[in-house]
């Protein structure tokens, strides 16, 4: 971080003009107090990051961040050393955003209200963004986030290594990458993770109100059902669900995380915002209410989780519904569902988890799931 050498100036007579000695009997007290003084140089109106053990923390690629498809050609084209040359010869030219973006704006909508409720509290939003990049091509990065007016002041550069462990250091929540194999990595680790997709033609989404859809099947839940489903039809799968409805379904891997968005909503309601909570939550599954929802709700209810809305759509397409409701992010193991809420124009994730992936991608007529 760099210091307004106005400010420095100005605090240059209070600071200790010795470093502290560790055989120094007042060594700690003289630590703190020098701690304090450094805290404060160069502070600016911009919050501190939550500690990470406090934060839900979104780690974001800067492939997903901002639209970096151009810089991407040029790698896989033309090597390393002219992608990193390009970089740096660009470094002052700002990346365009990316489908995280919205996202990313509104946890930082989210914040602010949190900070006004809760001043003191850590437990925030914080994003991070993660990148297989050289550090040489950070300041074009720092540059965007300036630019954009984005409050991400943690990076990993990992100069081509995997991000994983970094991941598991930041105690991560969710990760959001463009790269299957970065995501799979991350979910067999059991770190939330998807990869993000949005067309070209996308929606506008609210500025002050957070909107995460999930899937619930291998998202939100484990895949047995969909395994019955898969192996059997779609008839076994009713059966099997009526047979089942009282006995809680597995957790899947983003069930962490709608623990998290719960949690922040409740610190909402108990300021009485529950009505207009700037966090809101939908599943949008294509089992049947009355055939198979029973078991679902059941299972979120046991939980302790509370959806907003629920809809069970039978097996008719998601993409209109997720037209209408504007996510910001929608969560789904299946890639035609995914594909269908991007021609609608929604921001869509695929999380590439359980037995969907083991059968080529399809439109599906009707699905138990």
């Amino acid at each position: 971080m760099s210091l307004d050498p106005v400010q420095v100036m100005k605090r240059q007579d209070s600071l200790p003009q010795t470093c502290p000695s560790a055989s120094n009997g007042d060594s700690k007290a003289s630590w703190d107090d020098s701690k304090d003084i450094h805290e404060n140089v160069g502070s600016t109106k911009k919050p501190k990051p939550p500690k990470p053990e406090n934060a839900v923390t979104i780690a974001v690629s800067s492939r997903v961040l901002f639209h970096t498809e151009k810089e991407q050609k040029v790698f896989e084209q033309q090597g390393i050393e002219e992608y990193l040359r390009y970089q740096v010869e660009h470094e002052n030219e700002p990346f365009a955003p990316g489908p995280a973006f919205p996202l990313v704006k509104a946890l930082e909508a989210v914040n602010n209200h949190l900070r006004e409720l809760y001043p003191e509290s850590e437990e925030l939003f914080d994003i991070v963004l993660v990148t297989y990049n050289h550090a040489n091509v950070g300041i074009r990065l720092i540059n965007t986030i300036n630019y954009h007016n984005l409050f991400i002041e943690r990076f990993c550069m990992t100069g081509g290594s995997s991000p994983t462990g970094y991941l598991k250091a930041w105690h991560t929540n969710l990760y959001l990458s463009a790269d299957t194999a970065k995501v799979q990595e991350a979910l067999s680790e059991g770190i939330a993770a998807a990869t993000m997709f949005m067309s070209e033609k996308q929606i506008e989404v609210s500025k002050t109100q957070l909107k995460v859809a999930f899937d619930g099947d291998a998202v939100l839940f484990s895949d047995e059902s969909e395994r019955i489903f898969k192996a059997h039809g779609l008839d076994k799968f009713f059966e099997h669900e009526r047979e089942n409805e009282n006995t809680l379904l597995d957790h899947g891997p983003l069930k962490g995380f709608l623990e998290v968005l719960g949690k922040l909503q409740k610190k909402f309601y108990a300021k009485g915002h529950r009505l207009d909570c700037p966090i809101r939550t939908y599943l949008v599954t294509a089992r049947s209410a009355a055939s198979s929802g029973i078991r679902a709700l059941k299972t979120l209810r046991a939980w302790g989780l509370e959806m907003d809305e629920a809809l069970f759509l039978a097996g008719a397409p998601k993409g209109p519904m997720l037209e209408k409701i504007r996510p910001h992010i929608y969560f789904d193991d299946q890639m035609f569902h995914v594909e269908g809420a991007v021609e609608m124009g929604a921001i869509a994730a695929h999380v590439p988890y359980g037995i969907a992936q083991k059968y080529p991608h399809k439109k599906s007529t009707n699905t138990g799931k």
